[in-house]
């Protein structure tokens, strides 16, 4: 039996041989693009070449691509684990033609590697083609031996393939498998057919080879591009699953091992005869993989975007765990089992593997909290309902549970049906789709297309825009072509110092002048291979002749360098003192200061901070030279050069090394010694995610300049307490211990006079036939000693009713009670405060006997008591 390593050697070996150039996966996290969560499909990293601004320097390329799909035609997230075929994570093995060969070449090799290579039998594949597209349809005929009534035709629903509403598409032809009848999972629907293209599991698509021969405009009308693509994608899994011969994705070696390990931890078997339990198995080994690669490409658990997509699927993961009794931390342990299968192709998952492990761990001890909190909100809701006389918790109110609090819908339910209670499952269910939806919007291109003619030629550059700013901050250049867009000029030069932004560092500024023509520069970057200058100016371009100078901004230009090789410094300092589980997770380069993101799994210490500071002006202080090399990425890695989250490398890479002390891939601008930089200082360092820490830093003047504030401060506080500065820490201390005693005093005494008082409340309380109905109104009071006064009341008041207001500027407390006999008489603290806090712009609620709440528009105080006696006026008609 081959494996899946043979079988995706097969792959890249056969077009390889064909003259393909092999192209690593990109990351999962897009870069530069931030139309997309996630990496999708192999194409993603070519989506520059097919809109017509970019260029590779080869014409045929092969890969196998790391994809995440969580939403979407045939990958919505709830729906994965319910089939053996559909996953979160998955590889899409591809070959491509840039302007290159077209549909015979494509079509043949196809046939080609399926029926000679891997030995498919011919009589159970079938080809699809695009209705009208006879082209293709007659390359099948000749270029293959396929049985032509197994070519079949289909329209643009399932044939034609778009990169987004607009931009580059074009016909496709999709490669099927008839896995025979017993794959239906549709028997029991009645008048079932299975069919290619149907809705059962019978016939799989296997392989999808996309022409892209189009673009579509605004009006949806479709014009030919100046030259044609192949795109195309095969799943991975599906085709191991078939070579393999095993009767689903879920029993081939990608997923088996993990699966056996599962089943180790739960002592439940896979192949059982609960389908929920082995729902939970495919579901924890689907997502498993998903996070293992996410996490390892530098995407976190957080409550937005990707980051939230990443917490909802390990919480999924984890709930399906509870199906088989997995209520302790679990998935974490599973990491290494990812590693063992796939660590060899995709290296960045073996070396990053005790990250990633922390990681789910952490998310995993905090969706156990969650689940808790999510209990105790669903037992207020109850709570709340019952005392609104209803027995339905509104569809909204479960879907909130679900997506805010990861709490399972099916626990929702058990939970209701104990308590008597019903879920409007309708109302559920419209939220899960508008929460699918805009998962779909957001996964969708947002395609940027600006056709040639957009552009002004000035001179017609051959080139790719080139960057000479390591090396100089001026130049004489040609202008290729401008735009005018909204308030600004966009300018491309054949030649340009300016840096555009890219790894954290921000785009240069300055000027570009030509005679009586001066740009303002205002911001700088790539479209393509296009460095596109972004500038500020009224002059008409039309009468712009090509030469120009670029001059750079030095005054910004040479503090963001010496912040970015701090960056570099730091990251080695980091590791050297916290551990090598330390990778960096973002940064950002700014003349005034810089910022960078690292994974640790616990706050650093004031001693840590130090240490890592001294080492960074050690470093400095030695005035190493920078030294700079050009190769490629296979060569820098065995280096020992450090490749970094979110960074997108080209076949070249540029490596950065500081003598023995660091090497990494970085296409920053940088200062060609350490000790131009002058001093470095860490002016804060806080967790801003799981797992993920961030520090912010000072070089050169801004580090002297922040020491000089901090000494005036100390100096100025010194003087005021007359103590000097060594001892103003313990006269500091001191000080705050005596407020702290003060205010607790403070507070004695006004719930003490508080108390004093309820007499006077008492007497004054407005009467209600034979009961006592109180208000009173303070000033900058807590709620807790409203709390006591309320108990209070009820103490020296045999029947009544109580309410107390605290107002904090524009914002109200609210406090009341209820004696015993009128709770028997179904009067509730919380249903009355509620109607006060209503007319008040507020909310609140508690225990029959007392009740809180917060308001904001203190003005309608009177409005809402008024509102409330009249409410209590029934009072009359009780004994």
């Amino acid at each position: 039996m081959k494996t899946s390593q043979h079988i995706r050697n097969d792959f890249i070996d056969f077009f390889h041989n064909k003259n393909h150039t092999l192209v690593p996966s990109s990351s999962v996290i897009p870069v530069e693009d931030p139309t997309l969560l996630f990496t999708n499909a192999g194409m993603n990293q070519f989506k520059d070449v097919f809109l017509g601004i970019g260029k590779r320097s080869y014409q045929r390329a092969v890969n196998s691509q790391k994809c995440i799909r969580v939403s979407g035609k045939h990958n919505d997230l709830e729906e994965v684990g319910h089939d053996t075929y559909h996953h979160t994570f998955f590889e899409m093995l591809g070959n491509w033609s840039f302007g290159d060969y077209y549909k015979k070449e494509a079509i043949r090799w196809a046939w080609e590697l399926l029926t000679d290579i891997w030995q498919l039998p011919k009589d159970k594949l079938y080809a699809t083609v695009f209705t009208d597209d006879d082209e293709a349809g007659k390359y099948w005929q000749n270029e293959t031996d396929i049985d032509p009534q197994r070519i079949l035709r289909f329209d643009e629903k399932d044939n034609f393939w778009e990169m987004g509403e607009t931009g580059p598409c074009g016909p496709s032809s999709e490669i099927h498998i008839d896995l025979g009848p017993a794959y239906c999972d549709k028997k029991e629907i009645e008048n079932h057919t299975c069919q290619v293209n149907g809705e059962c599991a019978r016939y799989i698509e296997l392989w999808n080879l996309v022409f892209i021969q189009y673009n579509r405009d605004d009006a949806r009308q479709l014009h030919p591009l100046p030259q044609k693509h192949i795109d195309t994608g095969m799943g991975f899994e599906r085709v191991v699953a078939i070579l393999q011969n095993v009767p689903s994705n879920y029993h081939t070696d990608l997923f088996k091992p993990i699966i056996e390990k599962i089943e180790h931890f739960s002592h439940v078997k896979y192949e059982n005869v609960n389908p929920l339990q082995s729902m939970a198995h495919r579901v924890v080994a689907d997502h498993l993989r998903m996070l293992t690669f996410a996490i390892a490409d530098g995407a976190l658990p957080s409550n937005e975007g990707r980051g939230y997509v990443l917490r909802r699927i390990l919480r999924r993961a984890a709930r399906y765990g509870r199906k088989l009794d997995l209520h302790e931390p679990f998935i974490y342990k599973l990491v290494p089992l990812v590693v063992d299968i796939m660590g060899d192709s995709f290296p960045e998952i073996k070396e990053r593997q005790h990250h990633i492990r922390e990681v789910i761990k952490a998310e995993e001890v905090n969706f156990n909290r969650t689940l808790d909190r999510g209990i105790e909100i669903f037992e207020n809701l109850a709570e709340k309902i019952k005392q609104e006389s209803s027995n339905i918790i509104p569809g909204k109110e479960a879907f909130k549970l679900y997506d805010t609090y990861g709490f399972p819908f099916d626990l929702t339910r058990i939970m209701a049906e104990e308590k008597g209670l019903l879920i409007d499952e309708a109302g559920f269910d419209r939220e899960m789709e508008h929460q699918r939806e805009r998962a779909r919007k957001s996964g969708k291109f947002a395609v940027q297309f600006d056709h040639i003619d957009n552009w002004n030629v000035v001179k017609h550059c051959s080139t790719s825009s080139v960057f000479v700013g390591y090396d100089k901050l001026e130049t004489t250049t040609d202008i290729c072509k401008f735009v005018r867009r909204n308030s600004t000029i966009h300018l491309v030069l054949l030649e340009t110092p300016f840096y555009a932004e890219a790894g954290g560092q921000v785009a240069d500024k300055g000027k570009i002048v030509q005679e009586n023509l001066e740009l303002k520069v205002i911001d700088v970057q790539k479209e393509g291979d296009d460095i596109i200058h972004i500038c500020e100016g009224s002059q008409d371009l039309n009468i712009i002749h090509s030469k120009v100078i670029a001059q750079v901004d030095a005054r910004l230009r040479i503090p963001t360098m010496m912040n970015h090789t701090s960056t570099h410094l730091l990251h080695e300092a980091l590791r050297r003192v916290l551990g090598t589980h330390v990778q960096q997770a973002g940064s950002l380069v700014t003349p005034e200061r810089l910022r960078f993101d690292y994974t640790h799994f616990k706050k650093v210490d004031r001693e840590e901070l130090e240490e890592i500071e001294r080492i960074v002006n050690h470093q400095i202080q030695l005035n190493k030279p920078l030294n700079i090399t050009y190769t490629t990425y296979d060569e820098a890695r065995k280096m020992g050069a450090m490749a970094l989250f979110g960074e997108k490398y080209g076949e070249e890479v540029r490596v950065i090394s500081l003598e023995d002390f660091s090497r990494e891939l970085c296409g920053g601008t940088h200062v060609k010694y350490t000790g131009q930089i002058g001093a470095f200082i860490i002016v804060q360092e806080t967790g801003i995610a799981s797992g993920v820490r961030r520090i912010e830093a000072l070089s050169g003047a801004k580090a002297i300049q922040f020491n000089q504030d901090l000494r005036n401060v100390l100096n100025d506080i010194s003087q005021t307490l007359n103590t000097p500065p060594e001892e103003l820490p313990d006269k500091v201390k001191k000080m705050v211990e005596q407020i702290k005693e003060n205010e607790k005093q403070l507070q004695k005494l006004k719930k003490k006079q508080l108390i004093n008082d309820i007499e006077t409340i008492i007497h004054k309380s407005h009467k209600i036939g034979i009961h006592h109905f109180a208000f009173q109104k303070y000033e900058n009071v807590d709620v807790d000693s409203l709390k006591e006064v309320a108990d209070y009341f009820r103490q020296k008041v045999k029947s009544g009713i109580i309410l107390l207001a605290s107002i904090f500027g524009q914002k109200v407390n609210l406090v009341c009670a209820v004696t015993e006999n009128l709770i028997k008489k179904g009067f509730n603290a919380g249903n009355l405060i509620t109607v006060v806090a209503k007319v008040m712009g507020g909310s609140g609620g508690g225990r029959p006997h007392l009740a809180t709440a917060g308001a904001k528009n203190p003005e309608k105080l009177n409005e809402a008591v008024a509102l409330l006696k009249k409410d209590l006026e029934k009072l009359k008609k009780i004994n």
